[in-house]
């Protein structure tokens, strides 16, 4: 019988610890998506782009309170406000083409394409959503299969606070892009190839 009882109480003391450990696992995926201090927002009610960001193509405008773009070839929206090493940043995001494509890019090292992360929700006719570092075609990139539905609002947030970039789409990890050499960029920027995207409610959270 005690032996029966030590054996229960080691399967208990196992189970246990199996749910720290799940815990602990959980609560380091979402760090971050909470908390902080908010350093920058723009919900872009107003009619002009503003000196906040930089805009080569000319193509990015204000438009019904959101912000929008329909080819670029990936030039994109750059914000001129550098992020905090550790941060979270988030909006919404919409696109009314059949292609999808939401792209923006993170921790840029200039306010260019492939200078940091760049992260596209649908992209590739809608094929495909990646975190990719330096080059959107790299072999290092990560990919899953997640799609962009026409015309849905999507709320997307982004969440650096070690070396691994995390991105969440409406709550959900979606990738995660560890790196063992982070690219220590500031920049941030929307970006688009040829689809109508529109994008909205950005706040940058330094955490």
């Amino acid at each position: 019988m005690r032996g029966l009882c030590l054996a229960a109480a080691l399967l208990v003391a196992l189970a246990s610890g199996g749910c720290k450990a799940k815990k602990k696992a959980t609560a380091a995926v979402t760090e971050g998506l909470t908390g902080g201090v908010l350093v920058y927002s723009d919900d872009f009610q107003r009619d002009k782009l503003g000196p906040d960001w930089l805009s080569r193509s000319g193509r990015w405008e204000v438009k019904d309170g959101w912000l929008h773009c329909r080819g670029d070839r990936n030039e994109g929206a750059w914000l001129n406000v550098p992020l905090p090493e550790r941060v979270r940043v988030e909006f919404d995001a919409r696109s009314e083409s059949d292609d999808g494509d939401l792209k923006f890019e993170i921790f840029a090292t200039e306010q260019r394409h492939q200078t940091g992360y760049i992260v596209i929700m649908g992209g590739w006719k809608n094929t495909l959503s990646i975190i990719a570092r330096l080059n959107e075609h790299g072999e290092d990139r990560m990919e899953a299969d997640a799609s962009v539905e026409k015309g849905r609002v999507y709320h997307m947030t982004a969440v650096r606070t070690d070396g691994a970039l995390r991105w969440f789409v409406d709550g959900r990890l979606v990738l995660q892009y560890a790196d063992e050499e982070p690219v220590r960029g500031a920049y941030f920027g929307f970006n688009d190839w040829n689809a109508d995207v529109w994008f909205d409610n950005l706040k940058v959270s330094k955490l």
